[in-house]
């Protein structure tokens, strides 16, 4: 069986995320620019985003698409070299009482499902620490 990431920026060996940063202002961002939304400049690195960090925002879904499971916490995380990440924060109960502002999260991935050739999609999400 093997494994694929479900967008670019996942690396599953170990598990991380991998931004590209601007050269000129240090911004960064997942997938591919043109140029820094932030100062224009068209030159990026390629950068290790830091796995643990504090969730910063979020909301409990209660209404999606099909065959999504409801609720789920919707998030925004801050990881601690200062990289904003959107994701789901998994493992926790979606409720007001569990969630809180700034608890500290980390990286996990799982499985998103497997295709017919016995592939397995692998996606990300955070937990708290």
């Amino acid at each position: 069986m093997s494994q694929i990431p479900l967008v670019s920026y996942l690396q599953l060996d170990p598990p991380r995320l991998v931004a590209n940063k601007c050269d000129s202002c240090g911004a960064r961002y997942f997938d591919r620019r043109n140029a820094c939304a932030n100062c224009g400049n068209t030159s990026f690195s390629t950068v290790e985003v830091d796995n643990n960090g504090v969730l910063k925002s979020y909301t409990i879904v209660h209404r999606a698409a099909a065959n999504i499971e409801v609720p789920f916490v919707a998030g925004i995380i801050q990881t601690n070299d200062g990289t904003w990440v959107r994701a789901n924060v998994i493992n926790c109960d979606p409720t007001p009482e569990a969630v809180k502002l700034n608890m500290a999260v980390q990286l996990v991935t799982y499985s998103a499902g497997t295709d017919d050739n016995d592939t397995t999609a692998i996606s990300f999400g955070y937990e708290p620490a």
